[in-house]
């Protein structure tokens, strides 16, 4: 018998842009995306989104429900766009089944997202019609026009990505920069000082050069009711460090210290040496002094190289024990009655195997007093003071030397990565016997390593005599303002001139200011 075959023809399920005869009316949405916050753009995103509500709303077979939008987010990522996300989001929901839009650009300009997207909402029974490039997502076609367009769109974002990335990197080689941060304390745009914010600016370096840790330093702009640069009540010790070590309050500026890594994704990496970076000095107006500034780092970097800083009390890290070279803390005692007390004694006093540290306690009003005194002492005889001061910078402080020693190593340096370049590309050009030239290229390397580990080491010295030359300076211009004899404890003076206070087993009291000056009490 032979077979018969009847075709049964499949039920067109494609739709267009005509009125269909289908009873059912699609649940649409309309999608609205620009980039940028400009003027002419806000412009363009007022019309797409009365377009597309107008144009579903004027289809019989269409029930409008809802626009949905992005205002100044770029396309390259879909992971800040709330407004398509949550569009998306509905659609899996069954809450929509067609989305209008511009073209595919509008909806991404990345490849890779805009067919997960289309091909996601696909499987779900929703469509997407590109209404510039005439796309409907379920016609056969589709994904194909969709991954050109969107290859298109892609390569053009990567296009303009670039172009503007050059036009910054020329800025920022000739030295123009702008503030980075819309909450950064000191400046308003343009690196005009705020001097509201300035104030704060000034306290947090006072505090920190008053021998305040970060931690303390947070704790006080909390306690004081200062506002963070974010303008919130907390404040944070990676905020603290990041406003005592930014060149920018010493009027310089250090451009691209980060970089974008991927103009889809706008991942910022840290610079560690992958592009150029510049530093320009004088760039703005300064709100800390630039010796004040170099000061703090030179602080900063000892107090790392010390160890743990306790910086809760102006006293802490200020008075050393004579027995052992602890250094004291507040303890208190009777913590819980009327009898409180909070003294300062040495934090190792009981560390040790055997007898305990003989030096006495102090309490906060007797350091007081020491240092009134002291300083008194030191005033009477603040002629020779300066004279001492000024001899000790003219002998311990001069760099001219070592800068000489260090231009020299630096010419070397250049020198032997000539030397060093022109062998690597001599063994390129020329086929030589390797295990002579891996002797030569390693010889070089030696040597470079060396002169790069001299050049540190000078560096650090003269960056050593210029911190101490910025101490003994400041002593200076201090003691020559005190006119008189001090009656009462002033903060600033003990911040400004006390290297520490050494409290001796016999208790004999020497009070150490800095430029190793020695007044016993």
């Amino acid at each position: 018998m032979a077979k018969t075959v009847r075709v049964i023809p499949a039920t067109p399920r494609v739709f267009r842009s005509e009125v269909t005869a289908e009873p059912r009316r699609r649940r649409t949405a309309g999608y609205a995306r620009v980039s940028t916050d400009h003027e002419e753009q806000a412009s363009s995103y007022e019309m797409q989104m009365a377009h597309y509500k107008n144009y579903i709303e004027s289809r019989a077979d269409w029930d409008f429900v809802g626009m949905y939008s992005d205002e100044g987010i770029s396309g390259t990522n879909t992971k800040k766009r709330d407004g398509f996300n949550q569009m998306i989001e509905d659609a899996l929901a069954g809450k929509i089944d067609l989305i209008i839009t511009k073209s595919v650009s509008r909806f991404a300009r990345n490849t890779v997202d805009s067919l997960q997207n289309v091909r996601k909402l696909k499987e779900h029974g929703v469509e997407i019609y590109f209404e510039k490039e005439n796309i409907w997502t379920f016609d056969s076609r589709g994904e194909l026009l969709i991954t050109i367009m969107s290859s298109l769109a892609q390569e053009e974002s990567r296009s303009i990505s670039e172009n503007t990335t050059w036009g910054k990197r020329k800025q920022f080689a000739e030295g123009k920069t702008s503030v980075g941060y819309s909450a950064f304390l000191g400046y308003d745009k343009d690196f005009k000082i705020n001097e509201e914010q300035a104030k704060i600016v000034r306290l947090i370096y006072k505090l920190f050069l008053g021998g305040r840790s970060f931690y303390a330093i947070t704790k006080e702009l909390e306690k004081r009711g200062i506002k963070s640069p974010s303008g919130k009540d907390k404040w944070y010790i990676s905020t603290v460090r990041s406003i005592l070590t930014n060149e920018k309050y010493r009027g310089d500026a250090l451009i691209q210290k980060e970089y974008t890594a991927d103009f889809l994704d706008k991942t910022r990496r840290k610079n560690t040496g992958e592009i150029p970076q510049y530093y320009v000095e004088e760039h703005h107006e300064a709100i800390i002094p630039p010796d004040l500034f170099d000061f703090v780092q030179a602080e900063i970097k000892r107090r790392e190289q010390n160890g743990k800083h306790s910086g809760v009390s102006i006293f802490a890290n200020k008075i050393k024990c004579g027995c052992c070279g602890g250094w004291y803390g507040a303890k208190v005692w009777h913590s819980t009655d009327k009898y409180r007390r909070v003294i300062y004694r040495c934090n190792k006093k009981y560390a040790h195997k055997g007898k305990p540290c003989s030096t006495r306690h102090l309490t906060e009003c007797e350091i007081k007093q020491i240092f009134v005194k002291a300083l008194n002492s030191l005033v009477e005889v603040k002629e020779n003071v300066i004279a001492e001061l000024r001899s000790l910078i003219g002998s311990v402080c001069q760099t001219g030397e070592m800068t000489e020693e260090r231009d020299k190593v630096e010419q070397e340096l250049g020198v032997l990565a000539e030397r060093l370049e022109m062998l690597i590309r001599e063994n390129a050009r020329v086929a030589q016997d390797q295990t002579v030239y891996l002797k030569q290229e390693n010889e070089i390397r030696a040597i470079y390593m060396e002169k790069q580990g001299d050049m540190e080491k000078l560096d650090d010295q003269i960056a050593e005599r210029e911190s101490k030359r910025n101490t003994l300076e400041t002593m200076i211009q201090v003691v020559c303002g005190i006119d008189g004899e001090l009656v009462e404890f002033d903060e600033e003076l003990w911040s400004g001139l006390l290297e520490h206070i050494c409290v001796k087993a016999d208790g004999q009291i020497v009070v150490i200011f800095k430029g190793e000056i020695e007044i016993g009490v």
